[in-house]
């Protein structure tokens, strides 16, 4: 097989509601690309990438130059091609590679009849679980429905995702709060679900100190782990001598040289694999190899993602041995996808990992192109900023905190 095209659409779906995060907000919608590459014999695979907009689109076309011609199961040679370490260095292309990863995993699945997961060493597992995922929201621009402020609204919402989707873990993102009122929070979701997991993820905001207070205070908690309090393996080496919960990362290990660090002085505990991050569903493979040699835990990581980068998540979390976690969507959060059948389904808080040829998903082609006029109406949104707050950014170690009392309306486009 060879490669004849690489196309790029981008596409905004639909939230629930406003997703507030320590560094921003998701405006109510996820911005993702979506990459079809296209082979001689007919073959379309699919792969997917975050934000970017036109200028992601743009760096697609741009693989023509490298990719026209080359067999799509060469995936080693790609790699070099794509994200050459030195060369990649100067263009950011790991994010780029993996969305052609996957799409090339997926032709090739097709060619050879078998689930991508078949072809990173066979499932020992059929479904994959998640946890809640449970964000502090801003109303619906549109109906004022969805609000999550407070800490009985936080309540009522974890129930009404444990209701619809039967998860049995709970992970809270922070970091938007004053840490003493999202530790309230956090104790309050530990005592409505005394016999669930918990995780708590304030995305690197607080100070090294604050960390050690807050971990120390939650000790006695049903906790997996305490994700990314601080950011950089020093402070986080420095909170975990003083923290007895396990600390996880998505930010601070996200390559092989920061794993081979984290191994030779630990500093992480759990290290959270995201295929987009990594740079494809192979190199977490990879990564999941070496952590399983030194011990050290492993979960799926989400990073907003639509059915394509879902079924790579559930493709990688069917083939890993040591996935003692429920992983990481925001999936549940959205009100449609952009697939054949629309979203995926949740059955007692895990998904099935899916057994067709390839990635085992197609394009619903109709609301690729309602997505994609809705992208071109909206447009992108700036992820690190916070339509409530302009010209707002928080300082690292954070003292900028929200107020839980704001009621004003925000204004979001939609």
């Amino acid at each position: 097989m060879k490669i004849t095209d690489i196309r790029a659409t981008t596409v905004t779906v639909p939230l629930e509601a406003p997703l507030r995060h320590a560094n921003g907000v998701h405006w109510g919608r996820f911005v993702r690309t979506i990459v079809e590459v296209e082979t001689d014999n007919g073959l379309i695979g699919l792969g997917e990438m975050g934000g970017g907009g036109e200028s992601a689109e743009a760096a697609f076309r741009a693989m023509k130059g490298y990719l026209l011609g080359h067999d799509p199961a060469r995936l080693e040679e790609m790699r070099f091609l794509i994200a050459n370490p030195t060369a990649s260095l100067y263009n950011n292309r790991t994010q780029i590679h993996a969305a052609l990863e996957f799409a090339c995993l997926d032709i090739l699945g097709q060619a050879w009849g078998v689930p991508v997961c078949d072809i990173l060493g066979g499932r020992v597992r059929d479904s994959v679980r998640f946890a809640t995922y449970c964000f502090f929201r801003y109303p619906h621009p549109k109906t004022g429905a969805g609000e999550v402020r407070t800490i009985d609204q936080l309540i009522t919402h974890t129930r009404d995702l444990k209701r619809r989707f039967g998860f049995t873990t709970h992970k809270l993102k922070g970091g938007i709060f004053h840490p003493d009122y999202e530790l309230e929070a956090y104790r309050a979701l530990a005592s409505a679900f005394p016999k669930d997991a918990l995780r708590f993820d304030p995305n690197a905001v607080w100070s090294t100190e604050q960390a050690i207070r807050f971990g120390q205070a939650i000790e006695g908690l049903n906790n997996d782990y305490l994700e990314d309090p601080v950011y950089g393996l020093n402070g986080m080496r420095r909170t975990r001598e003083m923290v007895r919960i396990p600390l996880a990362t998505n930010t601070v290990v996200v390559n092989f040289e920061q794993l081979a660090a984290n191994v030779l002085n630990t500093a992480v505990d759990v290290i959270l694999l995201d295929t987009t991050f990594w740079g494809g569903i192979r190199a977490c493979v990879k990564a999941a190899g070496i952590c399983e040699a030194f011990q050290l835990g492993i979960a799926v990581h989400s990073s907003g993602e639509l059915g394509i980068q879902l079924a790579t998540m559930l493709h990688l979390g069917a083939v890993l041995p040591g996935l003692s976690f429920a992983g990481d969507a925001h999936y549940h959060h959205l009100t449609d996808d952009i697939i054949v059948g629309g979203l995926m389904k949740y059955e007692n808080g895990a998904i099935r990992v899916p057994s067709g040829p390839g990635l085992g998903v197609k394009l619903d082609r109709e609301k690729v192109g309602k997505y994609n006029e809705l992208y071109k109406r909206l447009g992108n949104y700036p992820y690190d900023q916070d339509p409530a707050r302009p010209s707002w950014a928080p300082l690292i170690p954070n003292d900028r905190w929200a107020d839980p009392a704001d009621t004003r309306p925000v204004t979001i486009p939609y």
